[in-house]
């Protein structure tokens, strides 16, 4: 009798220790989701952008261990000199899983009115090819830089979305359909990444952007978790698209006379295509 109750004690020990490693072990497993890139994987769009992001849902919904090294403004190339941080390399290292989003600023900050007024009134598409091509070189770079730190962590590059309308939306379409398309293009010739289609899923202008006509609002960050979810569950790295909200956002504040300027100049811009049009059929059908 004394040798049974032995026996269970040692047993009930022996599984208390089991569950106990079990359960280290489990937390040692836990994934790391890490977010680079610009103002996007930031949530500048929300004035709690740290709370309820949408790299901060991807995480709650699946129970990632997070970070986010985004930060605002930033191009290619300055995203190039944020892997070069000590921080920002180490939490690459430790990552299972990295989404990016990165190449809006490239067109923002590449001389915006020379590269709309080529678009809109000169049907020019050489300046936008240009971005695209020193885009194309940074993003290799970028690639590489991440591969030879973590060669195994699943990336992430979402496609880049167009919040405009108008002539200035379909202006920014030609330069995003060209991003888009050498995205695709490098993931079909070097694979390395897995390609989340944001585009696709931020088309309302009136909802799912800010009110400063670029980023993300509170709806916008939700789908676009939504569509880095999908492509986890996807990839087996998730188990449902549904997002947790821990904490709800909260939309930026932006004076509508923020975005008001762009329209205009898109309007202007529009109006010199058509004289310009005019012109180029007046001085065709002349004689002289």
């Amino acid at each position: 009798m004394k040798l049974r109750k032995i026996t269970a004690l040692m047993l009930c020990v022996i599984m208390l220790i089991g569950s106990m490693s079990i359960a280290a072990f489990a937390e040692e497993e836990k994934q790391f989701y890490l977010v680079l890139g610009d103002s996007i994987g930031y949530g500048s769009g929300l004035r709690n952008s740290k709370e309820a992001c949408y790299g901060k849902i991807v995480a709650d919904t699946n129970g990632y261990d997070y970070a986010n090294d985004a930060i605002p403004g930033h191009t290619t190339q300055n995203l190039l000199s944020r892997l070069e941080n000590e921080s920002v390399r180490e939490h690459v290292k430790q990552a299972d899983i990295i989404s990016i989003s990165i190449g809006g600023n490239n067109f923002l900050l590449g001389n915006l009115p020379a590269l709309l007024y080529n678009l809109i009134v000169k049907d020019d598409l050489s300046q936008a090819e240009s971005i695209i091509d020193g885009f194309c070189k940074d993003f290799g770079k970028i690639i590489e830089t991440i591969r030879s730190l973590n060669p195994d962590a699943v990336i992430l590059m979402q496609t880049l979305y167009n919040p405009q309308t108008g002539y200035i939306g379909e202006a920014y379409q030609i330069s995003i359909d060209m991003l888009n398309e050498a995205i695709r293009r490098f993931q079909s010739e070097n694979g390395e990444i897995e390609i989340v289609d944001v585009a696709a899923k931020l088309t309302d202008s009136e909802k799912d952007f800010a009110s400063d006509g670029i980023h993300p609002s509170v709806e916008g960050n939700k789908k676009i978790a939504v569509a880095v979810l999908e492509k986890l569950v996807e990839l087996g790295l998730g188990e449902t698209a549904e997002p947790v909200i821990t904490a709800e956002g909260i939309d930026a504040n932006v004076p509508s006379a923020f975005a008001a300027p762009l329209n205009l100049f898109g309007e202007i811009l529009h109006i010199l295509s058509v004289v310009r049009g005019w012109f180029s059929f007046i001085t065709d059908i002349l004689p002289f």
